[in-house]
């Protein structure tokens, strides 16, 4: 009788170790606001990763894609719902969060005899102005954080912010333009990409016995040339995926892809190919 909590506690820590590992080969997940809005991005081989949730709402996801599917058409029900029986102000990325989305993520994550959602979610809210603009994420436990001009999502918390800082050093004078922010956010996503993978590296060249490196925490930083190299490799046979919120575009429907023709002009120099 006594031993049941502990065994719950016991549980939740194997949970964890197991949604840890799902999440080391996944591909990164940035947003930032830029001059004109918001921009979120990622790499991705065929499977999308970026969805429109409202007319001012996107999302980023990072983990299983059928689990994604799941919660997307969850947010998309309740966002359509509320928009139609309150109105359309009443939809905010705050309230998809707290009443529709980290719920169901942290009673899965803790109901044990149950399988996990093997998922991280960016929620990027368009403000009508640039400081009222939203980033929220929330980890596969339910837990969630609200950021105002950047967010990203990675395996690690190590790797979470090393981006975040490498975005945030880059926004110091912003607004910055689209070209900008489109680089900066790829610089971000390859540096998370490459600790990742480092990461994993330490982990399997770690001998038996020896002295593991300090859970969550990021290699040495990479420099530029580092960055775009494994930008370059990775591109060979996966694809950058882009979307945009603009804040001046017309009609209530703010979100839209970056078509691959309009991605490769802004593209720096050595990627456009």
């Amino acid at each position: 009788m006594y031993e049941e909590p502990y065994r719950w506690v016991e549980a939740v820590g194997n949970r964890r170790t197991y949604l840890d590992e799902q999440f080391r080969q996944g591909s990164p997940v940035v947003a930032l606001s830029y001059a004109d809005g918001l921009l979120l991005l990622t790499v991705s081989r065929g499977t999308p990763k970026l969805y429109e949730i409202y007319d001012r709402i996107g999302l980023g996801g990072m983990g299983h894609p059928a689990d994604l599917e799941k919660l997307r058409f969850g947010l998309l029900e309740m966002a359509h719902t509320e928009g139609f029986n309150r109105s359309p102000s009443d939809v905010t990325g705050a309230r998809l969060m707290k009443y529709g989305l980290a719920p169901i993520i942290k009673q899965a994550f803790e109901e044990i005899f149950k399988a996990p959602h093997i998922v991280k979610i960016l929620l990027a809210e368009l403000g009508t102005k640039p400081e009222r603009d939203t980033f929220l994420t929330v980890n596969y436990d339910g837990i969630f954080e609200e950021s105002s001009r950047c967010a990203a999502l990675a395996a690690t918390p190590g790797v979470h912010k090393a981006m975040m800082a490498a975005v945030t050093k880059g926004l110091v004078t912003s607004p910055v333009p689209l070209r900008e922010a489109l680089r900066l956010a790829l610089q971000a996503w390859a540096l998370g990409s490459l600790l990742q993978r480092a990461g994993d590296q330490e982990e399997s060249e770690q001998p038996s016995g020896g002295a593991a490196p300090a859970k969550g925490q990021a290699s040495a930083t990479p420099d530029e040339a580092a960055l775009s190299a494994h930008l370059r490799e990775t591109l060979g046979d996966k694809t950058i995926e882009c979307a945009l919120l603009e804040r001046q575009a017309p009609g209530s429907s703010k979100y839209r892809t970056v078509k691959p023709d309009e991605l490769r002009d802004l593209l720096p120099d050595g990627l456009a190919g």
